[in-house]
């Protein structure tokens, strides 16, 4: 079928609209109608740095729509459906067997390499190779052939305009929270980057019985949001010192950080922020090269746990 789709092909973060052929779906796969797709600064990294992804592609994961055709083989959909779309994995690895799909084995080539699995395209484009299945969707586009795997069906009544970022930056801060750091009830947390990530992160700890939820950022707005759906405290590190703050609020630091800022000096605060066997989370990263200084003796002094999220 003939679709149109938004075509990276340089690092001008232009993608002009146009016209591409798209494949039938095969066994397992499915044709969704995309409504909306929101825009991810994962999608915005890869426009600006080369080398992350092939060129031209078709980018975009956090796609939801509406099923118009399912594979042979598909059973968890069926036309008609409506659908968030997220990321990919195979179901068969040690961690997709165990309920942990974010690190499934084949999580790089299934997110990065702009092929399926046999290295085709669902693309076809007049003037040669268009990448596609980037985080197993590409849902910069009027119509993408996701997985069965990664197709989860939302109720209808449910707005899909607003639905997309569930399938990577909503999840990415709920899930932080609620899945891998664990925070329980009763429990302190810190944020740092009230972005979507971080304001879904919040609104997971308050749904975890959390007793202190800080945000910490630079932008009022974002601190007034994070007021609204859960922080019991917002601290602006213009206006105040942030480690000084946290100590004052909770006596010896908190049980539980998250940084979704991938600024070193932050993730370092992060990591001074935690009381004794406190848990840091880091899920966000600006390049390949990107470290962040972390003293042995703080750590077992404290007891201290770091995470890498995804």
């Amino acid at each position: 079928m003939r679709i149109k789709a938004a075509v990276l092909r340089d690092a001008s973060l232009k993608m002009p609209i146009q016209s591409i052929g798209l494949d039938e779906p095969r066994p397992d796969e499915v044709l969704v109608k995309i409504v909306a797709t929101g825009i991810c600064h994962t999608d915005v990294k890869m426009c600006q740095v080369p080398g992350l992804v092939p060129r031209p592609i078709v980018l975009g994961h956090e796609g939801a729509g509406i099923v118009e055709r399912v594979g042979s083989a598909v059973r968890k959909v069926v036309p008609g459906d409506h659908v968030v779309l997220t990321f990919d994995s195979c179901g068969v690895c040690e961690t997709c067997t165990k309920s942990m799909p974010a690190y499934c084995f084949e999580m790089w080539p299934r997110t990065f390499e702009g092929s399926r699995n046999d290295g085709s395209s669902p693309f076809i484009c007049d003037d040669g190779t268009l990448h596609g299945k980037y985080f197993g969707q590409s849902s910069f586009a009027t119509h993408a052939l996701a997985g069965e795997r990664n197709v989860v069906k939302v109720r209808k009544d449910a707005p899909l305009e607003y639905l997309g970022p569930i399938g990577c930056g909503i999840q990415t801060g709920a899930g932080a929270v609620l899945n891998s750091l664990n925070i329980h009830a009763g429990s302190s947390f810190v944020v740092f980057g009230v972005g979507a990530v971080g304001l879904s992160a919040v609104m997971a700890a308050k749904i975890a019985g959390a007793s202190v939820i800080i945000a910490s950022d630079v932008n009022d707005k974002r601190l007034a949001m994070a007021a609204e759906v859960g922080a019991t405290h917002v601290l602006d590190p213009r206006q105040v010192d942030v480690l000084a703050e946290i100590k004052k609020i909770t006596g010896s630091g908190v049980d539980f950080a998250l940084d979704t800022s991938a600024v070193t000096s932050v993730m370092e605060q992060a990591v001074s922020a935690l009381r004794p066997r406190g848990t840091v989370g880091f899920l966000a990263n600006q390049s390949p090269a990107h470290a962040v200084p972390v003293r042995p003796q703080q750590l077992m002094r404290g007891g201290l746990t770091i995470r890498g999220l995804l």
